[in-house]
């Protein structure tokens, strides 16, 4: 075969140990500390390599590639799955000369890396992401502890992490056992709606080991809350060195300014949508349907302002395992379900946000669908068709507007029509209206 890329090299990454192979050359073992990592670099520059490519094992393969990077250094990040050695020659020594050969030979694809502000804004939100996990397990415990107290405020409450919730808890961690001055810290909308549940579920048996648990757990919950804010520090702060990259844009119109309602756990940055649009060149995302500040945001950590890495929609849609997958050998064709990556999974929890939309027309979509098929089908198809959307919008400025359940309904309906009107036409048949028939 023809050779692409004649200074090619090939790393086998690992805990411990780096094995590095130039094409047709000796393979040499570097050990991961930050020292050696730097004799890996000036040992590939000497020999003249100009690209490399290594597998994406763990978060191993980070340091170094950021080594090399910053030494200009092409690199080709590689799924490992696409790199299969031949049977029975699997070792750390054969890998990085079969990547080197299957490299020079231009024979591998990388994966998609964002550039270095993204990384960094991306672990932010991964490990505010882990942080947020954390908080709801000791929310879980609050409640057991609620539960084992026989105390039902988190069945009255739709929220025990609310106003009326936190107040409550603290009270009880604080001493107080008379259910009705309980009663009094409630808001005003739970006393008018709920006030004799309430009565009747802030009567329990007050165990000390319980009350132990409580507090146990609200104070772990309030240390992950700390975490959190410091996270939303670091991404307001990244945030601002991102957007002073992109040239100032327009400031969003009317319409798209008003606020989607906030669920617990978004972000507190200042001027965030302002941030994120300057981001994005101009692109206010906030208008796509099922689309907050927070999902923008989290997205964007994810995939960048840019669709470069894409060629097309369709890739992108399979890179995020949103596309059906197919493996054909001769007649034989058969489904292979994609690994959906942390984006995927994004779109499709944004996608079950629509179930329950009466006003936009992607929710009808989502609804029939489910009705028609499943609710996975349903929900892998309108995480699609957000997906598409987003892509469109940060690659071609596309201009959404939002036509409604109603203009939905009728061209789904027309649409319909036109299908029963030729099935008829094949079979030598005529709709007729009810009415004439009557």
């Amino acid at each position: 075969m023809d050779i692409i890329h004649e200074r090619a090299a090939g790393i086998d990454v690992g805990s411990e140990q780096l094995h590095v192979a130039v094409v047709d050359g000796a393979v040499h073992v570097f050990e991961t500390f930050t020292a050696a990592l730097h004799q890996l670099r000036e040992y590939l520059m000497s020999a003249g390599v100009t690209t490399v490519a290594m597998e994406a094992t763990g978060v191993y393969w980070l340091p170094l590639y950021e080594v090399l990077e910053e030494a200009g250094i092409q690199v080709c990040v590689v799924n490992g799955a696409h790199v299969k050695s031949l049977p029975g020659r699997k070792s750390d020594m054969a890998d990085c000369q079969w990547l080197a050969k299957l490299h020079s030979h231009g024979l591998l694809k990388s994966g998609f890396v964002p550039d270095e502000w993204i990384r960094r804004l991306r672990d932010y939100q991964r490990l505010r992401q882990d942080h947020v996990q954390m908080a709801s397990a000791h929310i879980q415990h609050m409640q057991k502890a609620l539960d084992r107290m026989n105390l039902k405020i988190h069945e009255v409450l739709s929220d025990l992490m609310g106003a009326s919730g936190m107040r409550l808890v603290r009270a009880i961690l604080d001493g107080e056992r008379d259910s009705e001055r309980l009663l009094a810290l409630c808001d005003g909308q739970v006393l008018r709606k709920k006030k004799e549940r309430m009565r009747q579920a802030l009567q329990g048996h007050w165990k000390p080991e319980q009350l132990f648990a409580l507090r146990q757990a609200l104070q772990a919950w309030e240390f992950y809350q700390e975490q959190i804010a410091a996270c939303d520090r670091e991404s307001a702060a990244t945030l601002q060195e991102i957007a002073a990259l992109s040239p100032p844009s327009d400031p969003p119109t009317v319409a798209s300014v008003v606020s989607k309602r906030m669920q617990h756990n978004a972000p507190h940055i200042a001027d965030l949508k302002q941030l994120l649009v300057r981001i994005t060149n101009g692109h206010d995302l906030a208008v796509l349907p099922a689309f907050t500040d927070y999902s923008i945001l989290q997205l964007l950590a994810e995939t960048g302002p840019n669709m470069r890495a894409w060629p097309t929609v369709k890739h992108f849609t399979a890179w995020l395992g949103l596309a059906p997958s197919s493996r054909q050998s001769g007649k034989r064709r058969r489904r292979e379900r994609r690994f959906r990556n942390r984006a995927g999974r994004l779109f499709a929890v944004m996608a079950r946000s629509l179930a329950r939309s009466n006003k936009i027309a992607l929710g009808g979509f989502y609804r029939r669908l489910r009705a028609t098929r499943n609710p996975a089908v349903a929900n892998m198809a309108t995480a699609r068709k957000l997906a598409v959307l987003y892509y469109n919008t940060l690659k071609h400025g596309l201009a959404f507007v939002e036509q409604g359940l109603d203009a939905y309904e009728q061209h789904y309906q027309a649409r319909s029509l036109r299908r029963l009107q030729a099935a008829a036409r094949r079979f030598g048949l005529a709709l007729v209206p009810q009415a004439n028939v009557a």
